[in-house]
């Protein structure tokens, strides 16, 4: 692609007046878009992509135009520069890429059925309509919907529908606002709707796929949660009405539209009778996110893609705020914990990672930038790093005054580190720059040499990496107040080990809380000191210290076999926030053993005595007033001890199975899962899987498709294998945005390993033409690198994506992830002797 200047240079849109004609039969768009705004120049850019553009004209009169598909534009030429409307008349095909306008399929009572929605972030709404279709270029629009009406659809749109005539339906003016948040949807649509205390319309939109219900878990966290920010943003939501729409085809995970947010079904809707905790959890912070953005995002926008982090760091940090204040009893920070954490700090300690902040042009580098584990996670616990030296009232304080400053408008990251930093009288952003610039984070070494107690600060690799001597302004949060509060230079003393320890009368620990994104090693004398009363530590400390330590074996700077031994003393914990770190670290020692060798029975064993407690302190079935701890636990014991081939598991499992044969579904959610693997891996055979796969895609309930999908892949049959693999590009039974879940499931079943990777190999090409243009599409390829542990099959990761290298968007994870295999299959060829001999001494 030719490099250009950004559109808006050219021209600067103050107004669109949009009539779009959907029509589903034909699969085509046609319509006008008409755009008043200031012409920079006389030759002016305008985006369009895979359009016809039948005519041109500039305040009514024909011009000449050319289009230009390398580069996705329409170039202009106008008399003269100043304000001007342009009228561009087009047709698009309606297309199946979950990209643009695009439909949705569903059944109801076996009827096939579709719905219209849209997905315009990062660079699809040219795909829609022709606009300058970048974040700067706000304006504001009006938006004339027809389509192929059936008797009985709905129509939604960003802003409520202002009239109706001739079957086009006109809707309210928006506010200022970026094209990429743009969205509407019209289909046999069912929905509930509530008001807020301040008098916003909140809607939930879904298919009549869904029972009633399954609406209102979503309708009541949507509602609280605009109340909560209305409160902590000191900032009014700037619209009439919030609806949240389930999409049954949706390529990201939600999409914060403003007005009018977009989630995949899986994320929004759930019956409330039948759904786990931790279920309920992640529709929760998924529902807070979205609607975090109208404020952080669609009020005030990145100015460009490379500040994407002001966007997405900040609603991923705000999401657990709100669900800390609406659900108090959930504890949700401690999911916090153990899931954005370790995601970071596992992505981050690859040498080639991206930083938070990145300079990036090419669309499809654009959307490479959606990084979970560092625009999300990172840059979330960057600013959870921000939140504790400011505390909450100059983060409010100066949010305010940021949306202010900033409000129907663009900002960058200084804006809002000017801002934070005027209503806390601290330099934000000299802080933070060295978080947000730099990749990678470092690991804070402590130490007592000479009877000094020392620390000091390097960056920290899982397998190579080149040092450059970075370093970070780290907020250290010691409980010796000896220490300094921000740790900037390579090293400090903090004083006299002996003395301190006296003074202070308990071990000395710093990033009390895991808030601040480093790992500490400490030395020999200083972690004895801390493990010696280890139990007597709150959650968090423990899980800090599996986390830490197991990162740091990960990295060789200690040997996975030191850590065996630790595991035992927290498997005890009846805090489900310690034994999802403690799994987190036994499953990682599944890498080290062979399957159905002899050391896979000996880590079995392990995993037995680990798990076996707990299995019967909780049993298969919740009971009356178990604490939600007891309910996050369960699942984790109950895999551990699926796993240990634990006999009297496996017959608990087949029992549940065999009562409740005719009523699969009714089977509770927190356990079903396992109850249907354990089915299909011990007892199943072809009836069973074939009646599973009718119920999979019968069902429209998210959550039981996940357990049935868990359940398939993970068969043993290779001729099961074979016929699954064979439904992975039939869209009516596995759709498109689903199928990177199953093709998981498989790769990760050692006895479908070789048939996945062939698949993915054999289809590569179909692959790309189907999700090729999705943001989600990298991560494939991460699937993959996450299980591949062997010399051979790294061999054949390079043989097969070292060649695909120059695709845009691919290369920086395609690097990545040759360097992730190769460190862990050296790990592996270095530790395995010793970590299996650790996990044979603790069975002993």
């Amino acid at each position: 692609m030719t490099a250009l200047k950004h559109f808006y240079e050219t021209f600067q849109p103050s107004h669109y007046n949009l009539y779009i004609d959907v029509n589903r039969a034909t699969k085509l768009i046609s319509g006008t878009s008409t755009i008043t705004g200031d012409a920079k120049e006389a030759n002016v850019l305008i985006h369009q992509k895979f359009m016809t553009i039948n005519s041109v004209t500039a305040d009514g009169k024909p011009v000449t135009f050319t289009t230009d598909n390398e580069n996705e534009a329409i170039h202009i030429t106008l008399a003269q520069p100043g304000e001007t409307t342009l009228a561009i008349d087009y047709t698009a095909p309606l297309t199946d890429s979950m990209m643009g306008i695009y439909p949705s399929y569903y059944e109801v009572n076996g009827e096939k059925k579709q719905i219209i929605g849209t997905q315009f972030e990062t660079t699809f709404v040219r795909q829609a309509f022709p606009s300058v279709d970048e974040p700067e270029a706000k304006a504001t629009f009006d938006l004339a919907i027809k389509f192929d009406e059936q008797p009985g659809e709905t129509i939604i749109a960003n802003m409520p529908e202002d009239h109706e005539e001739n079957g086009v339906h006109y809707f309210e003016t928006t506010v200022r606002m970026s094209t990429y948040l743009i969205a509407f949807a019209f289909g046999d649509l069912q929905s509930k709707i509530t008001k807020t205390k301040s008098g916003v319309e909140v809607g939930v939109f879904a298919t009549k796929a869904h029972q009633p219900k399954e609406l209102d878990f979503a309708l009541d966290i949507a509602k609280r949660s605009i109340e909560f920010y209305e409160d902590f943003y000191q900032t009014p939501y700037p619209l009439p009405h919030s609806w949240q729409l389930a999409l049954p085809d949706f390529s990201a995970g939600a999409m914060e539209n403003w007005g009018l947010v977009t989630y995949r079904e899986a994320y929004l809707t759930l019956d409330p009778d039948n759904t786990s905790l931790e279920m309920k959890q992640l529709v929760a912070t998924v529902i807070a996110h979205e609607l975090a953005h109208q404020w952080f995002g669609d009020l005030v926008t990145m100015k460009w893609w490379d500040d994407l982090w002001l966007n997405e760091s900040f609603a991923n940090m705000m999401e657990y705020v709100a669900v800390d204040a609406i659900e108090p009893d959930w504890h949700i920070w401690e999911l916090f914990q153990t899931s954005e954490a370790p995601m970071a700090l596992n992505r981050d300690a690859t040498d080639g990672v991206q930083s938070v902040h990145v300079q990036v042009e090419d669309p499809a580098e654009i959307d490479s930038l959606f990084d979970g584990a560092i625009v999300y996670a990172k840059g979330a616990r960057m600013l959870v790093m921000v939140r504790a030296l400011l505390g909450d009232d100059a983060l409010r304080k100066g949010l305010k005054a940021y949306f202010a400053a900033h409000q129907y408008g663009n900002a960058t990251g200084a804006d809002l580190w000017a801002a934070l930093g005027d209503a806390s009288g601290l330099d934000v952003g000299a802080i933070m720059n060295s978080w947000l610039e730099q990749p990678g984070y470092p690991v804070v070494t402590a130490a007592v040499k000479n009877g000094q107690l020392t620390l000091s600060q390097q960056q920290f690799f899982v397998g190579d990496g080149q040092d450059k001597g970075r370093l970070w302004q780290i907020p250290l949060n010691s409980n010796y107040d000896a220490a300094p509060e921000i740790f900037k230079d390579q090293t400090v003393t903090v004083g006299d080990y002996a003395e301190l320890r006296r003074t202070n009368g308990k071990p000395f620990r710093v990033n009390v809380g895991n808030d601040s994104h480093f790992i500490v090693k400490y030395d020999e004398t200083l972690l004895n000191d801390i493990l010696k009363d280890a139990g007597a530590l709150d959650a968090i400390s423990q899980l800090q210290i599996l986390q830490d330590q197991r990162l740091l074996a990960e990295g060789r700077q200690i040997s996975y076999a030191d850590v065996v031994p630790l595991l035992p003393q927290f498997a005890a914990s009846e805090r489900a926030v310690v034994t999802t770190a403690l799994y987190q670290v036994a499953s990682n020692l599944r890498k080290f053993v062979s399957p159905e060798s002899a050391e896979e029975k000996q880590l079995q064993a392990f995993f037995n005595k680990l798990s076996a407690d707990q299995v019967a302190r909780l049993g298969w079935t919740a009971k009356a007033g178990e604490s939600n701890d007891d309910q996050l636990t369960r699942p984790y014991v109950l895999s551990a001890a699926l796993y240990a081939q634990n006999q009297t598991a496996i017959a608990d499992a087949h029992a549940l199975f065999t009562a409740n044969a005719d009523k699969l579904a009714e089977l509770p959610a927190d356990t079903r899962g396992f109850i249907l693997a354990n089915e299909i891996k011990h007892f199943g055979n072809e009836a069973l899987f074939d009646k599973l796969l009718a119920a999979y895609r019968a069902t429209a309930d998210a959550s039981y498709k996940s357990d049935i999908r868990g359940a398939l892949t993970g068969t043993p049959d290779a001729a099961l294998i074979t016929k699954l693999i064979g439904q992975f590009e039939d869209a009516d039974t596995i759709k498109p945005q689903d199928l990177r879940g199953w093709f998981r499931g498989v790769l990760t079943n050692e006895k479908g390993e070789q048939a996945a990777w062939d698949w993915i190999r054999n289809e590569w090409q179909w692959l790309e033409k189907t999700v090729g243009g999705d943001m989600e599409f990298t991560t494939y390829i991460t699937v993959i690198t996450g299980i591949f542990r062997t010399p051979e099959r790294l061999a054949e990761f390079k043989t097969f994506f070292e060649p695909k290298l120059p695709t845009p968007g691919l290369t920086r994870e395609i690097t990545m992830d040759i360097k992730v295999i190769t460190s862990r299959v050296s790990l592996i060829q270095a530790e395995e002797t010793a970590v299996n001999k650790a996990i044979a001494a603790e069975n002993n």
